[in-house]
């Protein structure tokens, strides 16, 4: 059974740091690399970071030295630490396999909010 639990949103103000977690089944977390998804009110999903299974990592421009995504493979937890946030950073954000392809299953994901 598929299971991905996104927590640790919260609402912060411009300039914070904040991280989210996600606990995966270990059918996709022992297999597949992880992403990092939002989406913004009005907006498509986008993926913003992406982690492989011995770590490297990739980020999407928009959060590029600002955001950085872990795994502990031991615990099948994905982590996304986010510092300098911004407003446009407000969105649900999601944990998921990479590629995501129709069909596969989301979780609820978190709600993060950035404003003064």
């Amino acid at each position: 059974q598929v299971q991905l639990v996104e927590s640790g949103g919260d609402l912060v103000q411009p300039g914070e740091s904040l991280t989210v977690s996600c606990a995966a089944s270990g059918s996709i977390f022992n297999i597949y690399a992880m992403g990092w998804y939002r989406q913004a009110p009005g907006k498509q999903r986008e993926l913003v970071a992406a982690i492989t299974r011995d770590g490297s990592t990739n980020y999407a421009d928009s959060v590029k030295g600002r955001f950085t995504a872990s795994r502990d493979n031991a615990k099948n937890t994905a982590y996304l630490q986010m510092n300098s946030l911004k407003p446009e950073d407000t969105a649900v954000y999601y944990c998921n396999r990479i590629p995501v392809v129709p069909g596969n299953y989301w979780g609820q994901g978190t709600q993060v909010t950035v404003s003064s």
